[in-house]
């Protein structure tokens, strides 16, 4: 198999968030934004993208049209969505199923009423006559030359009610061409047992090729899904990160990868399951939702490791805490250091930082010591990698001394007119030469920010590239009311990379002054600037 080629069509990976994943609150995708994400699923490898529902609105019409323009397909085939057609009429005549034909899409999902109840309340026309109207939109879209997929909306709460009329639309479907009926678990309600019976049961009563579209409502969709495929589905429909409506849909990348690397099921094409990682967190970009760091697989934590214990076992062998190898995926392990840190977590956390140790007993120990005793203070490390590294450096003699800070100073002036005046002054040494500088900003932080930076860049042009992303305050336990500990995080980027930094002190400003500090200056040591 090709890098280009698509995976054998005896199993399909479906995704469908583009239309079922833009329902999540919280998501409103520009056409931009869908014709993005495509790119990125097609690289993926995905054997076909819904895109959404042509003719129901005009934002959903203009991506087919730009689509077929702007995105020439490697691995995916573009999906259309839409109904069957009205009651008492043909599909010949029925305008939105024309309006499917005119995208251009070489694939069209039917959504079909599976449930006898809703038949009768939301179509508001007899069982008969909506088997009818599956078997000619069905056939009538593939006499048109499209290949058909129907979804069987609200599947197994119909089957429950009534299993032969159930039964009875997916042999419709079946027989009167769609390629694969879909049974979808509407309200995300079954359990994997249930869902696994009923497939298997559907699948030896009509023979259909069967698929899969579970909702995530009891946290099972990814379970769900896996067992339909146990049972015998060979079409599976997902989500990127799982997003969806209420809790959202099967998360795509769970699913591939358990389909690849414990099914032994080669469904994407060779090579892109390593990109997984980074697909969904571009994905994630694009729909402007923060990655969540515990997603299975892809998250920032789903390989990192606390306790010490872990880490002792995982400097033998990192299999003995890991189910996979991370880089599989396209992820790393990560070693996070805490107060539950032991010789073997800082140890393994100098060489993930590229600082070999060499078996220095007494130094691992001081550092473990250093930790524990600043954790207690307050300080936080496994959120925190750039300053820890900081930390280790200077333990072992090795960090580089860029500035010396002599006094700095913060001062917010309340003015009559409700206003408020924000300024700071520093005093550092920096290669030798003593430097005054003063900035204003919005607030104090700010104010010190700009000072710093002003005093420092004439000496290290580097810090140009260098600016804060993020800032968040955390008030810890105090004695009483305002007399508490704060410590504040600051993510700091130079347009490629981003890093973390942490303070501790008895007052916010004192806090960022520590984590500006020490942004800074890892700044200059990463851009590999000499201090003198």
């Amino acid at each position: 198999m090709t890098e280009t080629s698509r995976p054998d069509d005896a199993f399909h990976v479906f995704d469908t968030t583009l239309r079922d994943g833009a329902q999540r609150e919280g998501i409103n995708l520009t056409v931009s934004d869908k014709l993005a994400i495509a790119r990125h699923l097609d690289e993926f490898g995905v054997g076909f993208i819904e895109g959404g529902w042509p003719g129901a609105n005009p934002r959903d019409t203009e991506f087919f049209a730009r689509a077929r323009e702007e995105i020439d397909f490697r691995h995916a085939q573009l999906v259309a969505f839409g109904a069957t057609r009205r009651a008492g009429g043909s599909a010949a005549d029925d305008p939105q199923v024309k309006a499917l034909l005119d995208s251009g899409a070489p694939v069209i999902t039917l959504v079909a009423k599976a449930h006898d109840r809703h038949v009768e309340l939301a179509l508001r026309t007899t069982l008969d006559e909506n088997l009818e109207m599956i078997r000619d939109t069905v056939a009538h879209l593939r006499a048109a030359g499209r290949r058909v997929f129907v979804d069987c909306e609200h599947f197994f709460d119909g089957y429950r009610a009534n299993p032969e009329y159930a039964k009875a639309v997916v042999r419709t479907a079946s027989e009167a061409g769609a390629d694969v009926v879909v049974l979808c678990d509407t309200n995300g309600g079954l359990l994997p047992a249930q869902i696994h019976a009923v497939v298997a049961t559907v699948l030896a009563d009509t023979g259909a090729r069967l698929g899969i579209h579970a909702q995530d409502d009891t946290g099972c969709a990814v379970a769900n899904t896996l067992a339909a495929v146990d049972a015998g589905a060979t079409h599976v429909q997902c989500t990127a990160n799982g997003y969806g409506e209420r809790v959202g849909n099967a998360n795509l990348f769970p699913v591939v990868a358990a389909l690849e690397i414990k099914y032994g099921k080669r469904v994407l094409p060779e090579g892109r399951l390593r990109e997984m990682t980074r697909i969904s967190h571009a994905i994630a970009e694009v729909v402007n939702l923060t990655p969540s760091t515990h997603q299975p697989y892809v998250g920032l934590s789903a390989f990192a490791h606390k306790a010490g214990l872990h880490a002792s076992a995982i400097k033998v062998d990192p299999d003995l805490y890991q189910h996979i190898d991370p880089e599989q995926v396209g992820n790393t392990m990560r070693m996070l250091v805490s107060d539950m840190a032991g010789r073997a977590s800082v140890e393994l956390k100098g060489k993930e930082l590229g600082i070999d140790l060499g078996g220095d007993r007494e130094l691992v120990g001081r550092v473990v010591e250093r930790v524990k005793e600043r954790e207690l203070r307050g300080y936080t490390y496994e959120a925190a990698d750039a300053s820890f590294e900081l930390l280790l450096r200077a333990e072992a003699g090795t960090l580089p001394v860029y500035f010396q800070v002599d006094s700095w100073r913060a001062i917010t002036e309340d003015r009559p007119d409700g206003s408020h005046a924000n300024e700071a002054t520093v005093k550092l040494v920096a290669k030798g030469e003593v430097i005054h500088a003063a900035g204003e900003g919005n607030g104090p932080v700010n104010a010190l920010d700009r000072a710093l930076r002003a005093g420092l860049e004439r000496i290290y042009p580097e810090l140009a590239k260098i600016g804060l992303v993020d800032y968040k305050v955390r008030i810890l336990e105090g004695r009483s009311g305002t007399d508490s500990t704060t410590r504040v995080l600051i993510s700091t980027s130079d347009g490629r990379t981003e890093w973390s930094t942490v303070g501790v002190a008895d007052n916010v400003i004192a806090a960022s002054w520590q984590a500006l500090s020490d942004a800074y200056t890892y700044g200059l040591l990463r851009a590999g600037v000499e201090p003198a």
